[in-house]
């Protein structure tokens, strides 16, 4: 499937021209910083009905973009799908390139950073140190770090982290 790649400046005069701008990456991730306007539509979701409204817009465009433009590129058949209606694009490098070029963010007066990075520190923290107290102490506490490693492979396998499921429960992450 091709869709046609944007840059941010080809991007900014379809936006001023009134296409919609999709950002699909998860919902926390688009709170804690977004483009101003964007509409958020996380394809990591099961999508609500009613979203092949998309592209209904006097342009009748519609670009999607995430963090980095790799998510849109892996699901670029989704997207396609979603502005089914429309004439659809995707935002080159995404929102990093958009953030480059010198255009401005929304960000969340509170930042809390997303679930995912949350877990990828605390995963990176209890495997280093699970090696080091393995090495400094007893050798029973490099488990810890298969342990970790295990859960990973396991939530890329199935989709479902439970240390994800817990960290969302902190309070920190409860608006």
């Amino acid at each position: 499937m091709n869709i046609p790649m944007l840059t941010p400046t080809e991007v900014k005069q379809k936006l001023k021209s009134g296409a919609q701008l999709v950002d699909i990456r998860g919902r926390d991730e688009w709170e804690y910083e977004h483009i101003q306007d964007s509409f958020s539509v996380p394809l990591d979701q099961r999508l609500p009905d009613g979203l092949t409204l998309l592209g209904q817009n006097p342009s009748g465009c519609v670009i999607f973009h995430c963090q980095t433009g790799m998510r849109t590129e892996a699901k670029k058949a989704q997207c396609a799908a979603l502005g089914a209606a429309a004439k659809v694009y995707l935002l080159k490098g995404g929102m990093n390139a958009w953030k480059s070029a010198g255009y401005t963010t929304v960000k969340a007066k509170r930042r809390v950073l997303p679930v995912m990075r949350q877990v990828q520190i605390v995963a990176g923290t209890l495997v280093v140190s699970g090696l080091l107290a393995g090495a400094l102490w007893t050798e029973w506490l490099y488990f810890l770090a298969g342990f970790v490693g295990c859960g990973l492979i396991f939530a890329g396998i199935t989709g479902w982290c439970g240390m994800a499921v817990l960290l969302e429960r902190m309070p920190w992450n409860h608006r």
